[in-house]
């Protein structure tokens, strides 16, 4: 039999990909494209999904023309993206009625904000996990329903069709015919109970969804439908679908109780596994569904979401101007021994978790005459490491599982002083891979397993490859003591702005 690969489709919020993996977990091809950001008032976040779906088929053709390879040498199809991102489109046209709205978006905060001082605020924390808040899509989808016209009618009608981006891409995949999403995706929606496995009637009703639009909710990995025959010249079965988050902590094969990966990319996204247990958070992060292979129960994961990582760094290099490229700032940051006392809190967007605090903003402190570049570098890199090192401690006291070892990847994972930084704050050792490609890989894994390509779990980890550990240097007083200076800058960054700028 000839070779067999695994195309994941890779669709994130600035620019989408496609990517050839062979059964091995290599990565043998790869075309990528980004696409339009469009900002139409401040705090508005859009996307054009009909573009977005272009570009995606493009890219499935020029990665595999890169990989050298045609669709019959494809197995299977896996889909990861990002989640919150929601759109409507026509069911007989295949086309989208409004932009897509993109998980950034806060055009809801006044209505989540009366959700959260009404009634049904404890329920809906119950019942979906996440904490009231415009980053989720169940806000997005009323706001579409009542904001374009006639849009409530024609869904009452069941003229049109509503979903996450996986979603979209899976309804144009297979002409129109399959309309799904799976758990980890339905569960970041706020109107999906992550106890039942279902979309929730009272919730539906609160957020006035008609479940008429909604897709058909499946497991993560299994196959849901074949490509169409004007996509692919040979049908290929979907059979991987996975919200990004959850991808990268499959990827890296996080996959018993209390392990934990991180990703640093535009934001810092850490995961831990809970197993078969829905832990509930008392320190605001999200519970969330991390995936469902089929046939198997739930599988639960508590979460924690920077909103600024790398973008801190882009930051200095756009708005400082004081790094020519992302790369340097390691350079630069290791100019000087540490930070000279200098702390920096990137709440450019407001703070996540575990404090959303959407009022937030970004400030430096502890200069003096004597600081650098080098320190305001230094104090960036680090702010990340602080971040991830809340989330984490906040996770273990949730969970009740000490964490012994931190799986880490994303782009800001490739600076080994950030990794050593993380080692010695967490005070357990940071662990990253050859490929720090977690994502995509973690949807190629759940696409072979809907297959039977790959035939259980265990089959995945001979495929895991270490590029190096990180081990804790810091002494304990030295992580106390700045833990407690960062806490401190943490503290006079919160509730910044006012009521009247809004």
């Amino acid at each position: 039999m000839s070779e067999r690969f695994i195309l994941s489709l890779d669709e994130g919020t600035s620019s989408l990909r496609t990517v050839v993996f062979d059964l091995e977990g290599s990565i043998r091809g790869v075309s990528q494209q980004e696409f339009e950001q469009i900002f139409p008032k401040p705090g508005l976040v859009e996307h054009d999904a009909s573009e977005i779906w272009r570009k995606q088929h493009e890219t499935i053709r020029g990665a595999l023309e890169a990989a050298g390879i045609t669709a019959e040498d494809v197995d299977s199809i896996g889909i990861t993206n990002q989640r919150e991102t929601i759109l409507l489109w026509d069911r007989s046209t295949s086309e989208p009625i409004h932009n897509a709205i993109v998980w950034q978006d806060r055009r809801t905060t006044e209505y989540c904000n009366t959700l959260q001082a009404g009634p049904h605020a404890s329920m809906i924390r119950e019942r979906t996990g996440l904490v009231i808040d415009p980053y989720f899509s169940g806000s997005k989808l009323k706001w579409l329903l009542d904001h374009v016209p006639d849009a409530r009618e024609r869904a009452a009608r069941g003229e049109l069709a509503a979903g996450t981006i996986d979603s979209w891409l899976i309804w144009k995949l297979t002409g129109g015919r399959v309309h799904a999403t799976d758990v980890t995706n339905a569960c970041r929606t706020m109107l999906f109970n992550i106890h039942t496995g279902e979309w929730d009637d009272e919730l539906l009703e609160i957020f006035d969804v008609p479940r008429t639009v909604l897709p058909e909710v499946v497991p993560t990995s299994g196959v849901v439908g074949m490509t169409d025959s004007t996509i692919l010249e040979t049908p290929v079965p979907i059979s991987g679908i996975i919200g990004d988050q959850q991808s990268a902590l499959f990827g890296q094969l996080c996959v018993e109780h209390g392990m934990a990966k991180s990703t640093y990319g535009t934001g810092c996204f850490m995961l831990m596994n809970t197993g078969e247990t829905a832990v509930t958070s008392d320190h605001q992060l999200l519970t969330t569904v991390a995936w469902q292979l089929e046939g198997r129960p739930m599988v639960y994961a508590l979460e924690g979401s920077v909103f600024i990582a790398g973008a801190a760094i882009q930051w200095l290099r756009d708005g400082l101007q004081i790094i020519g490229s992302a790369p340097e700032v390691n350079e630069l940051a290791a100019s000087v021994p540490d930070t000279g006392g200098v702390k920096l809190v990137p709440a450019f967007a407001g703070m996540g978790a575990p404090y959303w605090n959407p009022e937030a903003r970004g400030s430096i402190h502890g200069i003096t005459r004597g600081t650098n570049r080098g320190h305001i570098a230094r104090a960036t890199l680090e702010s990340l490491a602080y971040q991830a090192a809340d989330l984490l401690n906040a996770m273990t006291k949730d969970s009740g599982v000490p964490l012994t070892k931190l799986r880490v990847d994303g782009g800001a994972a490739v600076s080994d002083l950030l990794m050593q930084m993380q080692a010695d704050l967490l005070d357990v050792p940071v662990e990253r891979p050859r490929v720090l490609e977690s994502t995509a890989l973690g949807a190629a894994y759940m696409a072979g397993l809907g297959t039977g390509v790959f035939q259980s779990v265990a089959d995945l980890e001979s495929h895991r490859e270490v590029d190096r550990d990180f081990h804790p240097e810091m002494s304990g007083a030295d992580r106390e003591r700045n833990m407690k200076q960062w806490h401190k800058a943490v503290e006079r960054s919160l509730d910044w702005t006012d009521d009247e700028e809004h």
